[in-house]
């Protein structure tokens, strides 16, 4: 396969789970630029970003157009995380990356389990901003802490803390990556201009059809089912990273 029939192929993947879950954003693209497209890692982190960032406005308005984003909680959530999440990637710099990995893997267990065992949340009409600003602190003390999980973790903390029902999870997840993903892209935009367009516009492409395709198909799955769903996905996440982290 060349390399830009892959970029294609990937890039639609990763637009579909945005746009279906609200996540699996950088955490599928990053191992698709490296492995598939020969990105080296610094490259291939920024790119995702870029990717993450296009990919996840454009599932966001798909999502927002439905009514299926909670602004207020997700903004709250988001603002809340950022200086924790600073504080806690300082601190991640003295732990050793297979110790994180690992760390993040029982945690995204953890958090798969909870969602394949309970049923639908009593969704709330309004959630308080302590409570979302709460929720949204811890999320981003543990995804800066660990470098991974924005999406993956944004949703079960939405639904199981917040009792946002799944379906407006997923819309206010792609809210929460994005504002993370443009703090985390100005703090490296320097790195952007070594970057391989020729290979990154064809994934982009694919990713946004493929975030509209992801979208229409969360539509016609319950609520019930598509947490059980991420919660499946999810788990086979943390089986991977499990792995990554003893291998």
């Amino acid at each position: 396969m060349s390399a830009f029939a892959a970029a294609l192929l990937a890039g639609a993947l990763v637009g579909a789970a945005l746009g279906a879950l609200g996540a699996g954003g950088s955490i599928l693209t990053v191992p698709a630029l490296i492995y598939l497209l020969g990105f080296d890692p610094a490259s291939a982190t920024t790119a995702s970003l870029v990717i993450v960032i296009v990919t996840s406005v454009t599932a966001l308005v798909a999502h927002a157009r439905a009514g299926a984003v909670r602004w207020r909680a997700g903004l709250l959530f988001s603002a809340a995380g950022v200086l924790p999440a600073a504080a806690a990637g300082a601190l991640s710099a003295r732990i050793p990356q297979a110790v994180l990995t690992a760390m993040f893997a029982v945690l995204a267990a953890v958090a798969a389990v909870r969602m394949l065992r309970r049923g639908a949340p009593r969704a709330r009409t309004s959630v308080s901003a302590a409570r979302a600003a709460g929720a949204g602190a811890g999320l981003g003390a543990v995804t800066g802490f660990l470098g991974v999980g924005g999406g993956f973790l944004a949703v079960p903390a939405l639904v199981g803390v917040l009792a946002v029902p799944m379906g407006a999870a997923v819309g206010t997840s792609l809210l929460v990556i994005v504002a993370n993903a443009v703090v985390a892209l100005a703090a490296r935009a320097h790195t952007a201009s070594g970057l391989d367009w020729a290979l990154i516009t064809p994934f982009l492409a694919t990713a946004v059809l493929g975030a509209w395709d992801g979208r229409r198909l969360a539509a016609r799955v319950s609520p019930a089912a598509l947490q059980r769903v991420f919660g499946a996905v999810l788990l086979t996440v943390a089986a991977g990273m499990g792995l990554t982290a003893v291998w």
